[in-house]
């Protein structure tokens, strides 16, 4: 017998990507998610993952799993939604995901515009893109603000803008008010990793080619955090253009022209949302209308 425990622990190694951080996102040791996936492995009679140190693998009875697993969990979600709403129950009109990169800002400023009702009957979740794209698919969430035009094709897009990236460095640093620096201008200085940020490998190399290998002084997925330090001088770092923080400039870095498209992407039971004009998709596409997004 397959409960539904075990298919969500299941999708939960395949979208997280090993047994630990599985564990940590559905709340469990690692030894009960374990235990779990051995126990639906006897279940189905077929082993699921080839295990090794390195990310999980689905054999072929995983991979066959998977497309009924994620159905299964995105029809119960529907399901418990159905039923809620016979029952009367307040819904939520609007599941949104963002990206973690994408500016905290504007999804503050696109809530603080919304009535009180329409607070009331939304949820906001944050995540990695691969946390996103995991939601979507099991229908937690009807729809994220993320990267598009990434080429899976499997959800519906509607992208709203590019942007370019830039470095972020003190106002007080003696090259702050120039438009643009090149990269050997800033060699010698020490630098901060956005450890989540979609270009880090783009980045990376557009340093190493010119022969620049800076040292480190912070490595953090929290981006209001790394702007403070770079107000504070702790080091530089490059991100999204559209990034803005009190004591920070943000000059462009030289023959760095990669670009990321922001959007939104609706699951299989969201798609209604592109429609019937949810009040907070509306307002955060109007503020990303009128944000500074330069390409």
């Amino acid at each position: 017998m397959m409960e539904r425990y075990l298919l969500r622990y299941f999708l939960a190694v395949v979208d997280q990507g090993s047994f630990s951080r599985a564990a940590a996102h559905c709340n469990v040791s690692q030894p009960s998610l374990s235990v779990g996936i051995a126990k639906l492995e006897k279940a189905l009679g077929a082993q699921l993952f080839f295990r090794s140190n390195q990310r999980m693998q689905l054999t072929h009875a995983g991979t066959r799993l998977l497309g009924y697993a994620r159905r299964i969990e995105a029809e119960f979600n529907s399901a418990q939604r159905a039923i809620a709403e016979e029952m009367g129950e307040q819904q939520l009109n609007c599941r949104l995901g963002v990206l973690h990169s994408v500016p905290g800002a504007i999804i503050a400023a696109a809530v603080a515009d919304l009535s009180d009702a329409e607070r009331s009957s939304i949820e906001i979740l944050y995540g990695s893109e691969r946390d996103l794209v995991g939601k979507l698919d099991r229908g937690r969430i009807d729809v994220a603000l993320s990267l598009t035009d990434r080429g899976g094709g499997r959800f519906l897009e509607q992208p709203l803008v590019k942007e370019g990236y830039a470095i972020a460095m003190p106002s007080s640093h003696p090259l702050a008010a120039r438009a643009e620096i090149g990269a050997e201008e800033i060699a010698s200085e020490t630098m901060i990793v956005r450890r989540h940020c979609e270009a880090l490998s783009d980045t990376s190399r557009h340093f190493t080619e010119r022969g620049i290998r800076p040292p480190f002084a912070l490595r953090s997925t929290n981006d209001e955090r790394i702007l403070q330090m770079v107000a504070a001088g702790l080091g530089l770092t490059v991100m999204p253009i559209s990034y803005s923080h009190p004591g920070v400039a943000r000059p462009r870095l030289a023959g760095f022209t990669i670009t990321r498209s922001i959007g939104f992407l609706f699951s299989r039971h969201g798609a209604y949302l592109r429609q019937d004009n949810s009040p907070l998709l509306a307002r955060v596409e109007s503020l990303i209308a009128l944000s500074p997004f330069p390409s």
